[in-house]
């Protein structure tokens, strides 16, 4: 009677649960699937406290230019790194050469990093300037990709919390 009765309110508590899941709704060029992962070091949706380094992984299914942007909490976005040349497999950014670090700061809140990848150099640099809605966010990251061929781009995001 007891293991009925745990199993039973075991059974009601996982009832109570919600799986949620991000997607990459609006990206295009993601279904090209030339980034198999982007994820902070911590892990996608990790905890970072302001002053706190972090680092990007991008593992590519071939070599190619990546281009890394972030949205802050507050809408501001930026470029964290600009057509850097990466060979298939996991590169961690930032590297040595780029000669800087990645720390969080304010404002806390979600922080979305956005990998975009091309085979090809790019022949423009995407420039961010100012805050951004989700809609805005979109279209800028499509009309930079919109040279280059479908099976030759992609773009994935991932996130991390800011505390």
């Amino acid at each position: 009677m007891r293991t009925a009765l745990l199993l039973g309110t075991l059974a009601l508590g996982l009832s109570a649960c919600t799986v949620s899941v991000r997607s990459n709704l609006g990206l295009v060029g993601s279904s090209s699937n030339l980034i198999a992962n982007v994820r902070p070091d911590r892990g996608e949706g990790a905890t970072y406290y302001v002053g706190e380094p972090v680092r990007l992984s991008v593992t590519a299914r071939t070599a190619g230019y990546v281009t890394l942007v972030a949205l802050q909490p507050n809408g501001y976005a930026s470029t964290l790194v600009q057509n850097a040349y990466i060979p298939a497999g996991t590169t961690i950014f930032p590297r040595a050469q780029d000669g800087v670090t990645y720390n969080v700061a304010a404002p806390r809140g979600l922080q979305r990093v956005r990998a975009i990848f091309t085979r090809v150099r790019p022949t423009t640099d995407l420039v961010l300037n100012g805050y951004y809605d989700g809609n805005r966010w979109n279209t800028v990251t499509t009309q930079y990709l919109t040279p280059y061929a479908q099976a030759d781009r992609d773009v994935q995001e991932t996130y991390l919390y800011i505390r």
